[in-house]
């Protein structure tokens, strides 16, 4: 299988969720401005929807999608814990919580990314991101996962998206709870790998 990300973008998801699981897969970056591969594909022929994560699987077919990506791969390898088994409250709860992140945080950062951002949206949508982390603060107050006690392909999500605060500027120091969730997953060896492997810091 082959993943296609963008150093730091929300493809780092998918990729922690593989090695968490112990699957290789191979690499390819794409330059999100050009639509272009580094082995020099046009990316839009790959995945119509121009943006990563794409995995291509080997029988060719490719799947986009991040929250459908770290289900796919978490499926793969059940005996790592990544995703409770299908058809179970449990994996309801963690199709609940990818939903959430996708839809309350992950598109309410795009604009922060924008110089061309009109001030008084820039800040209506941090504050709106501060409202929507309240949610995730309560719960990591009282366990040390969205989930619970296991770290599962909702935490990878929410790490990589979470990680975009350092980027646009959010403080987020009134948040200890999710500080220390971002401080925990970063110390994570595969978190650490995935890292590296895009050429990013550590943390």
């Amino acid at each position: 299988m082959k993943l296609y990300y963008s150093p730091a973008a929300c493809s780092l998801s998918p990729h922690i969720v593989a090695r968490e699981a112990g699957i290789e897969v191979a690499l390819e970056k794409v330059d999100t401005k050009t639509k272009t591969t580094e082995t020099g594909r046009d990316y839009w022929q790959i995945n119509p929807k121009g943006y990563v994560p794409a995995l291509e699987l080997d029988n060719g077919e490719v799947l986009t999608e991040g929250p459908a990506i770290v289900q796919y791969l978490a499926d793969r390898k059940p005996e790592a814990g990544l995703a409770p088994a299908n058809g179970t409250l449990e994996r309801a709860r963690l199709q609940e919580t990818l939903g959430y992140i996708n839809s309350e945080l992950h598109k309410t950062y795009t604009p922060l990314f924008k110089p061309d951002t009109l001030p008084e949206v820039r800040t209506e949508r941090e504050n709106y991101l501060r409202m929507r982390y309240g949610m995730f603060e309560k719960t990591l107050t009282k366990q040390p996962y969205l989930l619970g006690d296991t770290f599962t392909a909702a935490d990878a999500y929410l790490y990589t998206v979470t990680k975009w605060a350092d980027a646009v500027k959010l403080d987020l120091s009134g948040f200890p709870a999710l500080v220390a969730f971002q401080e925990r997953v970063a110390a994570r060896p595969a978190v650490q790998a995935a890292r590296a492997a895009e050429g990013l810091s550590a943390k």
